[in-house]
Formats: C-alpha cells, sequence, structure tokens
C-alpha cells in the first residue's frame, strides 16, 4: 500500500478545488441582514473579500506540490501556514457575535477551515524524493 505521500499532489487539488468552491457558497447567515455572507460578500464589504487571498493560496499550492523545485515546495509550507492562520482568523470574524446578534454559522466556514487544514498537511508531506547530491 502507498504512503500518504504518493498521493499528496492529489490530495492537494482536490482541497484546492474544495477551497475554490467553498469561497462562493455561504459561510454565515446574520438574521439581523437577513444575508447570507460568502467569501466574497459581506455587508458594505466590512469583512472584506477573503475568498481571494483563500483562492490564492489554494492556486499556489497546486503550482507548488505539481513541481519539481525545491524552493517551491519549501515556500509553499510557509504559504499553507500563513493559509491556515488567515483561515482561521476569517473564521473568527464570520462567527463571532456582534450587538447581540449572533449569525449562523453555515457548512461553507467549516469546509474552508478543513481545506486550509488539509492544504496544510499536503505541504508538510510533498510527494517526491530529493536526491542525494554526489560531491
Amino acid at each position: 500500500m502507498k504512503s500518504f505521500t504518493a498521493y499528496s499532489k492529489w490530495v492537494s487539488l482536490a482541497a484546492a478545488m474544495l477551497m475554490v468552491i467553498v469561497c462562493f457558497i455561504p459561510w454565515a447567515y446574520y438574521p439581523d441582514l437577513n444575508k447570507s455572507f460568502t467569501g466574497f460578500f459581506s455587508e458594505n464589504n466590512i469583512y472584506g473579500k477573503p475568498g481571494k487571498l483563500l483562492i490564492f493560496f489554494a492556486v499556489f499550492n497546486v503550482l507548488a506540490q505539481f513541481s519539481k523545485s525545491i524552493f517551491l515546495k519549501r515556500a509553499n509550507l510557509l504559504l499553507m501556514a500563513l493559509n491556515l492562520a488567515y483561515a482561521i482568523k476569517s473564521y473568527i470574524v464570520f462567527a463571532e457575535c456582534y450587538k447581540g446578534y449572533c449569525p449562523e454559522k453555515q457548512a461553507g466556514i467549516y469546509l474552508m477551515v478543513f481545506a486550509a487544514v488539509v492544504l496544510l498537511v499536503t505541504a508538510v508531506l510533498p510527494s517526491g524524493t530529493i536526491s542525494k547530491i554526489e560531491r
């Protein structure tokens, strides 16, 4: 049976596609506004558009996973750690209560954090081998 690293680039591709899809589905429903917020929509753009950065990180992960460059794989590890931190920050911002109103968390916000965790795991365990440099 093959190890996880043999499949990490394909798992990474699936997680990146999930991240792109999740940015367009509802993350939280705000009953006082009667609106659902996504990665690209919030009332008066008050929470920004975290979907743009999350999709950039997901695309970079796929490019780094399918590349043979060691530098890209190491840079990928740093960017996926930042991606997870940004996903957690977005979760906190979209899910926190304000002025006595608590938004109803939708499936999208949980899937966004899950995809960010999977992208980090695939960055920690990349596929491929490092050849020994002869002197």
